[in-house]
């Protein structure tokens, strides 16, 4: 997941604001594949997001699947689709989750969700 260079935090400001009033209490869990073209497309926006709100490393945890989507977590998060981004509390309560079919770029999706849900 690495940060899109390109991406503008500027233009996300409120996405950003929100990511970052959370960035020491929540966790990214980032189920996606290199080989995943909607992966490739979201990801690299949602990495820039985090590294923009000063998310700490320690706190984005980013799973590779293969092409059977398969991998650590899946069961348990009954992953489906990819990309999935759940994030929690330190607890490990979900807070939200995003999924690929979403009408939105993760980071705003989130952000949205996230202060609806806090």
């Amino acid at each position: 997941m690495q940060p899109n260079p390109t991406w503008d935090a500027a233009s996300y400001e409120d996405a950003v604001d929100t990511l970052t009033a959370h960035n020491d209490e929540l966790t990214y869990k980032v189920w996606g594949g290199d080989w995943c073209k909607d992966c490739r497309k979201l990801l690299p926006d949602l990495g820039a997001a985090l590294q923009a709100a000063e998310v700490p490393d320690e706190r984005i945890e980013e799973i590779a699947l293969d092409k059977d989507k398969q991998g650590p977590g899946v069961e348990e998060y009954d992953i489906e689709y990819i990309p999935t981004v759940v994030v929690e509390t330190d607890d490990g309560e979900e807070v939200v989750r995003f999924v690929e079919s979403e009408d939105l770029p993760p980071a705003i999706w989130l952000a949205e969700q996230l202060d609806k849900e806090l």
